[in-house]
């Protein structure tokens, strides 16, 4: 996409304010996903995007155009299109094209070594998380943006990794695997760490969100924060960007002195 002088970076977003576009890189440089503020559903939100102007153009992905009526068909292509509603709403007020991680067939990584997704017991306090949310938002910080938690989990690597049955991501990719869920859960994440989390950001386009869910709409509620009762072990926490989170966890964060807000 070229850029225009209404460009605009706000934390991690990069914004198109006058055409109701914005994308987040991830901050790793690479878009893996773009956002479409449609005037579908203008309500009233929680959401900020809300205050940009709609997107009005034409969608075309692939030859294909998009608009909300055939979202059902357009499925495991070079990319994936999604619509984001609010809870109680049927029209779609995002559209989220992004790259299939899984389209790329040519390629076929070797298996991984034996133990490389074995989860190991640590010789070191680790910490103890009580919300499911909060770890996996921590995670995508420490793993895939930090790079500090190895292994850096990869989806396809770990299927191919796993011995005790067949796990056949495009069949099961558009809910959670078990397998991929209790991995998470129980993979440790060492007390030493949480001094390096400053900030945690929630997109639907992070690296942990499609590991757990390959195909997600982005309606899940599957890995909302629920409780900030982790908080308590990262006290250089000070920005807090939430799309996945419980009503009330927003303002709870802001009253522990996080700044906090919704994408």
């Amino acid at each position: 996409m070229n850029t225009s002088p209404s460009q605009k970076t706000e934390g991690n977003e990069i914004v198109w304010k006058d055409l109701g576009i914005s994308t987040n890189p991830n901050r790793d440089g690479i878009t893996k996903h773009l956002s479409l503020h449609t005037a579908y559903n203008p309500i009233e939100s929680k959401s900020e995007s809300e205050q940009k102007p709609f997107f009005i153009g034409r969608i075309i992905v692939e030859g294909v155009e998009i608009n909300k009526k055939n979202f059902e068909s357009i499925t495991k292509q070079k990319y994936t299109i999604d619509q984001f509603t609010y809870k109680d709403q049927t029209s779609p007020c995002l559209i989220s094209i992004s790259y299939n991680q899984i389209f790329d067939k040519g390629f076929v990584k070797p298996k991984p070594e034996k133990d490389k997704y074995a989860i190991q017991q640590l010789n070191e306090d680790i910490i103890d998380f009580k919300d499911f949310g909060f770890k996996i938002a921590i995670i995508q910080e420490l793993m895939f943006y930090k790079e500090l938690l190895q292994p850096k989990f990869d989806l396809c690597e770990f299927a191919a990794w796993y011995d005790k049955r067949k796990i056949d991501i495009e069949e099961e990719g558009y809910d959670p695997i078990p397998e991929v869920t209790q991995y998470f859960k129980n993979l440790p994440v060492p007390k030493r760490l949480a001094s390096e989390i400053t900030e945690i950001y929630q997109d639907g386009g992070n690296d942990i969100y499609l590991q757990l869910i390959s195909f997600a709409g982005g309606d899940e509620d599957y890995w909302d924060i629920e409780s900030i009762e982790d908080l308590v072990h990262f006290p250089n926490l000070k920005e807090a960007t939430l799309c996945y989170a419980r009503q009330g966890i927003v303002e709870a964060l802001q009253e522990k002195g996080v700044k906090a807000k919704w994408l």
